[in-house]
């Protein structure tokens, strides 16, 4: 992949932008050769079955993206400090109905203290409101913290239930049962529905309420690979995502 140039900071005022909205959209995070090498590497890959949540560990296609300078960079300024990876994601969203995950914090699915998870979503192809793109509350991570309760819309938005194995720092271990939600605090005409290009970036804290609605298009796909991050000092309780490396 394209690393060539070297890796921009972020500014004073993308910082700045960052803190106040709970979120920082950067239209050219990434090269567009660099996103069509890690597509035709998934289109090869398409036999393999579903990816983990750990496949930046043992793919070089994944782990290239999740470790790109020019995202772990900005992670690094946004974490001040040294960034782990806890997860990555390609979610390829079929056109014609395929649905998005409803409105949500990931600190709610992904514990972890203190709470310093933050992600970096970045688009595929072009992404907006009618291909199921990325929503996003500002401000919202200011409010700590919200109370979630089951999703309102079962054809915008996938539904699930699964048990998780949890160890604390102390080794106290247990399974905590987790299902889909729906933060009812917010409607959707209080979101931004973000309109990402194609190599265009997405940084956002864990307290920031953000999801996504069903691809309306007929011929339109929606890519988006995602990457959730912590500092090195933080404890993630997920035993299933405890086994994070270096970014």
């Amino acid at each position: 992949m394209t690393t060539t140039s070297a890796a921009r900071s972020l500014n004073a005022s993308e910082l700045e932008r960052y803190h106040e909205d709970g979120y920082l959209l950067i239209p050219d995070l990434l090269p567009v050769s660099d996103i069509d090498a890690f597509c035709e590497h998934e289109a090869r890959q398409q036999e393999a079955g579903p990816n983990g949540l750990q496949k930046h560990q043992t793919d070089a296609a994944w782990s290239a993206i999740a470790r790109h300078p020019q995202v772990v960079t900005k992670v690094r300024q946004l974490l001040e400090g040294v960034p782990r990876i806890v997860q990555t994601m390609y979610m390829a969203k079929k056109p014609g109905g395929g649905t998005g995950v409803a409105l949500h914090q990931d600190t709610h699915y992904i514990r972890n203290e203190p709470n310093t998870l933050m992600a970096c979503w970045i688009a595929c192809n072009d992404t907006g409101a009618d291909n199921g793109g990325l929503c996003v509350a500002p401000g919202s991570h200011r409010r700590g913290l919200l109370e979630a309760g089951q999703v309102r819309e079962s054809d915008q938005h996938t539904t699930w239930v699964n048990d998780y194995p949890m160890r604390d720092p102390a080794g106290k271990t247990w399974t905590e049962k987790m299902h889909s939600h729906d933060i009812h605090a917010f409607t959707r005409d209080q979101v931004d529905m973000l309109t990402v290009p194609k190599g265009g970036g997405v940084f956002f804290s864990s307290l920031t309420v953000h999801g996504s609605y069903a691809n309306q298009t007929e011929d339109r796909p929606r890519l988006a690979f995602a990457t959730h991050y912590v500092r090195d000092d933080t404890w993630v309780f997920r035993q299933d995502l405890q086994g994070m490396v270096p970014a």
